[in-house]
């Protein structure tokens, strides 16, 4: 069978094709991609999102989410939404992360984005090294958001949803400048953290935040906060 008639992503120009181990391209596959954002930041949810591309409408420009400018990530967010054949965003929420830890949260989140999608799925491609559960087959990628166009699209979103929270974060406690490091651990940050305390948001099993619980800012006593 030639890569025209089955590989999904035969109409993107990538310099060494993916091919899956765990199944095999077939024509009329559905296929998603699943990327995530958000483990390393000390505060709020892991979000993630799962694309289904449309071959019959490819999308120019998709790439790895940190190697575009936040302009060219928002414009292609909107062709990406306007032209997948699905697509859905999954989270696990900071609460989750510090009672599951931030691996198992992640996964949850990228099954929680599977299942959202509105489309069939026959196989999923994840970035990275562990691929969760899913109910049908699936397979990690190592650095997939460079060699998958479908998870590229999925790193796409999930990083413009990431980041328009951590500004709407920022609008609240304007303090922290979350604007800026989108919850990173920078000096800023960090700085922040040891003046005015973790807020409610804050993922308190994450060591720079634990350590700063000798002060509290006053979200953090928020009901359902513990």
């Amino acid at each position: 069978m030639s890569r025209a008639f089955a590989d999904p992503f035969a109409e993107y120009e990538l310099p060494e094709p993916y091919r899956p181990s765990a199944f095999a391209w077939r024509a009329g596959m559905q296929l998603a991609g699943v990327d995530e954002v958000g483990r390393g930041p000390l505060v709020g949810a892991v979000v993630t999102a799962a694309v289904v591309l449309d071959p019959a409408r490819p999308i120019d420009g998709l790439a790895d989410s940190k190697k575009l400018t936040p302009a060219r990530r928002e414009r292609l967010a909107v062709a990406i939404r306007e032209r997948a054949l699905g697509w859905a965003l999954g989270r696990a929420e900071h609460h989750e992360i510090d009672e599951l830890n931030i691996y198992h949260a992640t996964h949850l989140a990228m099954v929680r984005a599977v299942e959202a999608l509105a489309t069939r799925v026959d196989a999923v491609l994840v970035d990275g090294n562990r691929s969760p559960v899913f109910a049908c087959p699936a397979e990690a990628v190592v650095k997939g958001d460079g060699r998958v166009p479908a998870i590229a699209a999925a790193s796409i979103l999930a990083k413009v949803a990431r980041d328009a929270e951590m500004v709407a974060l920022h609008r609240r406690y304007p303090l922290y400048g979350f604007d800026r490091h989108k919850g990173y651990p920078t000096a800023q940050h960090l700085s922040a953290l040891r003046e005015h305390g973790p807020l409610a948001e804050h993922r308190r099993s994450f060591a720079p935040v634990a350590a700063c619980f000798d002060v509290i800012h006053p979200t953090a006593r928020e009901p359902g906060f513990d």
